[in-house]
């Protein structure tokens, strides 16, 4: 019996369009489209898959694959992988890095991201974190409070030694991660200073 899942409509309906597309280009890219979920299935990721689309309705930031304490862990880590997770998201010390990596020549590395940054930018509309749910001295309080909830939510902003926290909790590796909104001032700053030297010079400032 064919098991069902959207992923199976999914290809079905490419196809259907694929025949009644003309341009050679965009049928490749239906095929492509197609190949893509038929990868999923049969490689056994089909649940896992059901797993990220559930996880892409949340609130909560970008998923991740593994957490790490320290960057030494990390690279240990990827230095043992086989086959790396090329674009993969990864934490370190509860800050987001991407794996990069070229299958030809072996290169490896992980690079830090503004991920959580950009997460920020959306929940931050009038520029200020939203209303924190409870307040906590420690992580170590804060954890066990969010471990005890009936249902763990994907976030939750909390106050963590008077500071504004976003609490993410990651389903796929059961890991909590605290993310503090002050990344989001730094991370305005940078892009501040960025965009100034990109301006072009005051042609009256040289004279």
């Amino acid at each position: 019996m064919k098991p069902q899942s959207p992923v199976f409509e999914a290809i079905n309906l490419l196809g259907l369009i694929h025949e009644k597309t003309e341009s050679a280009e965009e049928k490749e890219l239906l095929l492509t489209a197609a190949d893509a979920l038929d990868f999923i299935i049969t490689t056994g990721q089909r649940y896992e898959f059901d797993d990220y689309r559930q996880e892409l309705r949340t609130e909560g930031p970008e998923m991740v694959i593994a957490s790490f304490a320290t960057r030494e862990e990390a690279e240990a880590w990827l230095k043992n992988q086989p086959r790396p997770p090329y674009m993969a998201l990864v934490l370190i010390a509860d800050q987001y890095h991407v794996v990069r990596y070229d299958r030809d020549s072996n290169f490896r590395k992980l690079s830090s991201t503004h991920s959580i940054e950009y997460h920020f930018e959306e929940m931050m509309k009038d520029c200020r974190p939203p209303q924190a749910v409870a307040s906590f001295d420690t992580r170590e309080q804060a954890r066990a409070w969010f471990y005890s909830l009936p249902e763990r939510p994907s976030q939750a902003v909390i106050q963590l030694g008077g500071e504004p926290y976003l609490a993410a909790y990651h389903r796929n590796i059961d890991h909590l991660a605290f993310h503090p909104f002050s990344l989001f001032e730094r991370f305005e700053q940078w892009r501040k200073t960025l965009d100034e030297k990109q301006e072009p010079e005051d042609p009256e400032s040289q004279s």
